[in-house]
């Protein structure tokens, strides 16, 4: 089992900038993809963005540019950094591990078996 935890969720203004990490624990040995989800009130989850251990960073075209996905100097930690926010960006971000190939982990998929509990951003006008 792994277990997720996010932090770093809050409320900002448009343009404003946050960070949020989320840190795995458990059995995260070759859980080597994981990823950043959101959902907004009413909508289905979307996906945000990829990190795949030892390989690359993938993002949704509403990400690219704005936000930037790495890994945390903490060990078993990632974090994503988002800048120049919008409202529409609002919404319950959800931390995901899986293991999967590059090609997997680069596609957005929400067939992750381990979920965080979440943390909230809000954007205002």
């Amino acid at each position: 089992q792994v277990q997720l935890a996010e932090s770093g969720g809050g409320s900002v203004q448009t343009g404003g900038s946050l960070r949020l990490s989320c840190r795995a624990s458990g059995s995260v040995y070759m859980r080597n993809c994981l990823g950043w989800f959101r959902q907004a009130p009413g909508k289905e989850r979307e996906w945000v963005a990829s990190l795949l251990i030892g390989g690359g960073r993938y993002y949704s075209d509403s990400a690219e540019g704005r936000f930037t996905i790495s890994q945390g100097n903490v060990s078993n930690t990632v974090n994503l950094q988002m800048n120049s926010l919008k409202p529409e960006d609002t919404g319950m971000y959800y931390c995901a591990a899986n293991s999967a190939s590059a090609a997997w982990c680069s596609r957005g998929h929400s067939a992750f078996p381990y979920w965080g509990q979440g943390t909230q951003v809000t954007v205002s006008s």
